[in-house]
C-alpha cells in the first residue's frame, strides 16, 4: 500500500503493551484490531511501532474532513485560549452564530445543540412525544414512534429497546415501550402502522451499522408524502450519513427529502470535541420549555466554535462535491470485484458495504488482511465491511484502496 513501506518491521513490542494495559483496564465493549494509533494526519494513521495505515473507517464518518483538519484545528485553538465551557446557565458568544449558520445549512430555524449522537437521538424522541401531546392532541402518556428493522441509533436504553440486534440489546431490560418496528424499506408496512397515536416516524436515510443499506430511491419520498398526510413528524438520523459523507450536505439531499428534524453529530464536531444537534423548524422544536430537556456540555463555547467551523466548511460545497466525485471512483472499483470474492457493493458517496463471498472468508478476516497490509476498516454482521474514509483522500489513495482488498481477499482464497 502506497504510504505504508513501514510495514513488515520485526518487533510489535509496543504494540502488545499497549493493547496488555488497555485489555486489564477497560471493560471489553469493543473488539478493535490490534492497531495502537499514535498520531494521525489527513486520512492516514500511524500506530505507536511507526506503522501507517490509510484510515478507511474515519471514527465512523466522525473524522470526514480528515485528521488534524488545519481550519478545525486553529478554531479550536483559538478557542481554548478564551473559554472553553460556561453550561446554559449562561449565554457564550459562539453559540448563536452556530446554531444560526447550521440551521441556515439545513434550511431550517432552529438548533438544539448537544453531545453525543445518541444524545440527539433521545433528544428527537423526547421532542415527538412532546409534540404529539402539545401540538397533535395525542392521548397521555400513549405517544407512538415508527422505526424500522435493522435500525442502528445507538445504545442507551431507550434506544436498545427498538432495535432488533440481540448483540446490543440481550440483557438490559426492561425494555422502554412506545416503538413499532417495520421493514426497511417498506413504505406500505411503514404506512399500515401509522394510528392515531402516531407522533414520529424514525429512520436512517442509509442504514449504516446495518452494512450501508441504501433504500429504494422512491421510499424516503414516500415516507415523507404519508408522514405529511397523516400528521406525523419524519425524523431523519443523518448521525453517520450526513455532513458531506454521501456527497452531499445530508444524505435525504439524493431524494430532495426534508425531514421535520435532523439528527447530527459526529462529523459536526470535527473529529476533536462531540457535537451533535437536532435541527428543526420553531413548530417543533418551539414545544421545549425552559429546564424540560438540558446538557451541561451541550452548546459549550468550544464545541460550538467547532461547529461553526464545519458549517462554514460544508457552505462552499466543496467536501460535497469532492465526497461525490471520488466516491464514483471508488465505487467503479469496487464493483469490478462483484464475482471475484465479492457478491454486492452499496452505497452513495465515500460511504460503501461490501458483502465478502462466505466461501472466501468473513469480514473481520477481511479487515484483519487489509490491516496488515496498511489499510484500516471495519467489519459488521458477519460478512460485510463498510468503508468510510476521510473525505481529504486521494484518487490514488483510492486506486491503492481497492488494489489492497483484491490483494486481501486473494489471500483468503
Amino acid at each position: 500500500m502506497h504510504g505504508s513501506t513501514q510495514h513488515g518491521t520485526s518487533t510489535h513490542a509496543a504494540t502488545d503493551a499497549a493493547i496488555a494495559v488497555e485489555d486489564a483496564s477497560l471493560a471489553h465493549n469493543y473488539h478493535p484490531l490490534p492497531v495502537v494509533v499514535a498520531s494521525a494526519e489527513g486520512a492516514w494513521v500511524t500506530d505507536v511501532e511507526g506503522r501507517r495505515y490509510l484510515d478507511c473507517l474515519a471514527a465512523y464518518s466522525a473524522v470526514n474532513f480528515g485528521h488534524g483538519n488545519p481550519r478545525l484545528l486553529e478554531a479550536a485553538r483559538a478557542q481554548l485560549d478564551r473559554v472553553t465551557l460556561t453550561s446554559r446557565a449562561f449565554h457564550n458568544d459562539r453559540l448563536g452564530p452556530f446554531a444560526e449558520e447550521l440551521a441556515a445549512l439545513l434550511g431550517k430555524e432552529m438548533v438544539l445543540p448537544m453531545n453525543t449522537g445518541a444524545e440527539a437521538v433521545e433528544s428527537g424522541i423526547k421532542l415527538a412525544r412532546a409534540w404529539g401531546y402539545r401540538v397533535k392532541g395525542v392521548r397521555p402518556g400513549a405517544a407512538k414512534i415508527i422505526v424500522a428493522n435493522g435500525n442502528f441509533h445507538g445504545r442507551t436504553t431507550t434506544i436498545i429497546s427498538f432495535s432488533d440486534d440481540e448483540e446490543a440489546r440481550a440483557d438490559f431490560g426492561p425494555y422502554t415501550p412506545g416503538f413499532v418496528s417495520v421493514p426497511y424499506g417498506d413504505a406500505d408496512a411503514l404506512e399500515a402502522a401509522i394510528d392515531d397515536d402516531t407522533v414520529a416516524v424514525l429512520l436512517e436515510p442509509i442504514q449504516g451499522e446495518a452494512g450501508v443499506v441504501v433504500p429504494p430511491v422512491e421510499y424516503l419520498p414516500r415516507v415523507r408524502q404519508v408522514t405529511r398526510d397523516r400528521n406525523v413528524l419524519f425524523i431523519a438520523d443523518e448521525i453517520q450519513s450526513g455532513l458531506g459523507r454521501t456527497g452531499v450536505t445530508v444524505s435525504c439531499d439524493l431524494v430532495d427529502v426534508v425531514p421535520d428534524l435532523y439528527l447530527l453529530g459526529k462529523a459536526l464536531g470535527g473529529g476533536i470535541v462531540p457535537v451533535s444537534a437536532v435541527v428543526g423548524d420553531r413548530d417543533v422544536l418551539g414545544v421545549l420549555r425552559p429546564g424540560e430537556h438540558g446538557s451541561t456540555f451541550g452548546g459549550n463555547p468550544l464545541a460550538a466554535a467547532v461547529g461553526l467551523e464545519v458549517v462554514r466548511m460544508l457552505a462552499s460545497g466543496e467536501y460535497q462535491e469532492r465526497a461525490s466525485r471520488l466516491g464514483a471512483r471508488l465505487r467503479t472499483g469496487l464493483e469490478a470485484l462483484i464475482g471475484h470474492g465479492v457478491t454486492e457493493v452499496r452505497g452513495a458517496g465515500l460511504w460503501m458495504g461490501i458483502d465478502i463471498d462466505p466461501a472466501v472468508g468473513s469480514g473481520r478476516q477481511v479487515c484483519e488482511r487489509l490491516m496488515e497490509r496498511g489499510v484500516l476498516a471495519k467489519d459488521t454482521h458477519g460478512s460485510t465491511i463498510r468503508l468510510a474514509p476521510p473525505i481529504v483522500i486521494s484518487e490514488d489513495e483510492i486506486d491503492d484502496l481497492v488494489d489492497t482488498l483484491v490483494s486481501a481477499i486473494d489471500d483468503l482464497r
